[in-house]
């Protein structure tokens, strides 16, 4: 766990969290809303803001991770723990489909512009991809590798900033995306969930606790934990934002839905040419490749955190658990609904795990003999009641939706 000590933890999770998910989830919304639903971002991120605090500082006080806390501090605590855990896991296997569906149709696009219309077949790349992707955790050989993702990552990045400055987003459209309301168009609702499944996710909050203890922060550590967590969660908003306005400005102009995934190559429309279509692929499956080792690594790490004992993904359990994951990599092959389809799904199912994850951490944070004199003040009350409100509210959104 070398790796995690080397960052803060926010840069941790700004590298989970923004990936093929987000640009998916914010892309679709952006394409068949504008900007009308920015306002559900900026709330999903302002409460991610407070739970990621929320999460740190129990850790940093009590020295222990999140689901060794509810399990060993609540009567019957394992049960809730084992709710959050195999939740999570189902969550993580619903993303893992969509995300490789993603990464092997951009793929497929990619090798049909370079030569000349030829055409793989999307199961031989996700077969190559799986190979390839247990044999660097099989040997530990994951940081170099991750280099070349993050170096894919940030040219996306950047070219995305660079079609927004050419997209020129209208600021009265910004303004009144903030404004709250739902388009009475189908959809809608899952598409909420999904911005809040994506960005005020469970496994955030879960992990974040984990990468605290890794960092071997103390309580001393309170106000670097407050500002890390302020700053993975504006980078957070400000990306998403981007993504969101730039599919506004192109896909919605362009009447696109994004129900396919390569209609996700026109959002570099403004910049034209193979060269966009392939920046845009490089960028969409690294960030796709890099959010899929936190993925299948979310399990094992999970698990021994209910039973506290040391994370070691290379323990004959761990490496099995991730052979068994990474079988679900093939999803998108055998189901019918197609790879953005299935992201905007597994978003919307995080939204469902949120309330789980934020009523405990309202009960822990104001316990006495746990947190002394740490214990939350008036402000942190209302600011994590309020993230309850809001999670049982996109619940609410992702069942009507989903069923």
């Amino acid at each position: 766990m070398v790796a995690l000590s080397a960052v803060g933890p926010g840069l941790f999770l700004i590298g989970y969290n923004i990936g093929t998910g987000s640009v998916t989830t914010m892309a679709k919304t952006g394409a068949e809303h504008g900007m009308s639903l920015f306002w559900a971002l900026i709330l999903s991120c302002v409460f991610t803001f407070i739970l990621m605090v929320a999460y740190g500082k129990v850790t940093l006080v009590t020295g222990h991770t999140a689901l060794y806390n509810i399990k060993s501090e609540f009567k019957y605590g394992w049960i809730l723990a084992l709710y959050i855990l195999i939740a999570l896991i189902i969550g993580e296997l619903l993303a893992l489909m969509g995300v490789m569906g993603i990464v092997a149709d951009l793929v497929q696009e990619g090798i049909r512009l370079g030569f000349g219309g030829a055409r793989v077949d999307t199961f031989w790349i996700i077969l190559v991809c799986v190979v390839a992707l247990y044999i660097l955790l099989w040997v530990g050989r994951y940081q170099s590798f991750e280099k070349v993702l993050t170096i894919f990552v940030i040219l996306m990045g950047l070219s995305f900033l660079v079609v927004f400055v050419m997209v020129k987003p209208s600021l009265v459209a910004l303004a009144k995306g903030m404004v709250p309301g739902i388009p009475e168009t189908p959809g809608a609702l899952g598409l909420v969930a999904a911005i809040a499944g994506t960005t005020c996710s469970a496994a955030v909050f879960i992990m974040r606790s984990t990468v605290v203890a890794e960092k071997g922060w103390n309580i001393s550590h309170l106000k670097s934990e407050k500002k890390d967590a302020f700053v993975s969660a504006f980078v957070m908003l400000f990306l998403s934002g981007v993504i969101m306005a730039v599919a506004a400005g192109t896909l919605n102009l362009m009447g696109l839905k994004l129900d396919n995934t390569v209609e996700m190559i026109n959002l570099f429309e403004p910049i034209g040419g193979k060269v966009a279509a392939f920046i845009l692929i490089l960028g969409v499956v690294g960030a796709g490749l890099s959010t899929i080792f936190p993925i299948v690594l979310i399990a094992p790490w999970l698990l021994s955190d209910y039973m506290g004992t040391p994370r070691n993904i290379h323990s004959p359990l761990s490496r099995g658990i991730i052979l068994f994951a990474m079988l679900f990599a093939f999803g998108s092959v055998f189901l019918e609904q197609r790879p953005p389809a299935l992201m905007i799904f597994s978003q919307a199912f995080q939204a469902c795990i949120l309330p789980a994850v934020a009523i405990p951490i309202l009960i822990l944070i104001n316990r006495q003999k746990l947190m002394t004199n740490y214990k939350a003040g008036l402000k942190e009350n209302i600011g994590i009641m309020a993230v309850i409100l809001f999670s049982f509210l996109t619940s609410y959104y992702a069942i009507v939706e989903l069923f």
